[in-house]
């Protein structure tokens, strides 16, 4: 089954490439989508003979690497890959063509524990407050995730007081991996940029009643140098043929 969709996914990449010659393509992608995007983006260029130039950084927040900060000083992209409502902003400040606007993948919250540690239980509202609670100190990422679990989890818990002396939110780097050197005892983050860090045991999702689901889309830049293999990239990424790979990342695939 698994190379039955990968030769569907091939076959989906030749008809979408209509490319005289290999061009490349600069794409800009958050977090979130990235782990199946290193699949993905490697099959497409290999395919259609395109290189894929990728820059890496959150949706928003304040870092330089965040990919408004990057589009606003000037730098140029093709396609634009991050949370969905950054997104839409970008589409309003008329630095995205509303019209590419493609829908890729849902993303939900989960937790990690540093490898051989006990795993809490969080399978309910409760469970996961007294974990919390216990917890000697909790992490949580500088983008869509952390916002969420700063602003609107711990108080929908009713523990922020709590929770605010042994909490942090983590710049830049994958929370994963500050848990991993057991400098914080849980790491909260979207589950597909929890997967890939070593030294990390995945627990589990948080409980849907307190989920937080980001929708990652994409689109492609006013001004892209390529849009015609943007476009093309895009299609493949949305596309039927790649959602076991999707899936198989933390994410769950959109409804269409």
């Amino acid at each position: 089954m698994k190379k039955l969709f990968s030769y569907a996914a091939l076959i989906l990449i030749a008809s979408l490439s209509s490319v005289a010659q290999a061009e490349e393509i600069r794409v800009m992608t958050s977090g979130g989508f990235t782990a199946a995007y290193k699949i993905l983006g490697p099959e497409f260029a290999t395919s259609t003979g395109n290189t894929l130039h990728t820059d890496l950084g959150p949706s928003m927040g304040k870092a330089p690497e965040a990919i408004p900060n990057r589009l606003a000083r000037g730098e140029k992209a093709d396609v634009v890959i991050m949370v969905g409502y950054a997104l839409d902003d970008l589409i309003k400040q008329g630095k995205v063509d509303p019209a590419s606007r493609v829908e890729l993948a849902d993303s939900r919250i989960g937790l990690v524990v540093r490898e051989g540690a006990a795993k809490p239980d969080i399978s309910s509202v409760e469970a996961l407050k007294k974990t919390l609670l216990d917890a000697k100190s909790v992490a949580y990422s500088d983008s869509a995730s952390g916002v969420y679990i700063e602003e609107q989890l711990f108080k929908k818990l009713g523990i922020e007081d709590q929770l605010k002396p042994k909490s942090k939110m983590i710049p830049k780097i994958p929370v994963g991996s500050v848990v991993a050197t057991g400098d914080y005892q849980l790491g909260f983050q979207q589950v597909s940029e929890l997967l890939p860090v070593p030294g990390v045991s995945f627990v589990a999702k948080i409980p849907e009643s307190v989920q937080s689901v980001t929708r990652f889309a994409a689109g492609i830049a006013l001004g892209a140098q390529h849009p015609a293999e943007a476009k093309a990239l895009l299609d493949y990424l949305a596309s039927p043929a790649v959602q076991p790979q999707v899936q198989a990342t933390g994410l769950d695939s959109v409804s269409r």
